[in-house]
């Protein structure tokens, strides 16, 4: 499963990201930002699939302006 990064700049592009690389990045940091663009769905999928795997993980929506399209998740994924 692809999921996009939180975007860096208003105008860029997300970048997207591999659960594969997001579990082996585990190693040097719990913390993930990911863009409003990814489905709930595909979030709900991220945390169950690391939930498997023995991680306690949790979700936030994080916002940054006053905008209700204004926001990001903060994902944070602990041993």
């Amino acid at each position: 499963m692809k999921l996009k990064l939180a975007r860096t700049t208003l105008k860029a592009k997300p970048k997207t990201i591999e659960l594969q690389k997001i579990e082996d990045e585990l190693a040097n940091r719990s913390i993930f930002y990911f863009d409003k663009d990814n489905s709930h769905k595909e979030l709900k999928e991220l945390i169950e699939y690391f939930e498997e795997k023995g991680f306690s993980v949790y979700m936030r929506e994080v916002k940054y302006g006053l905008d209700d399209n204004e926001y990001i998740y903060e994902v944070h994924i602990i041993a």
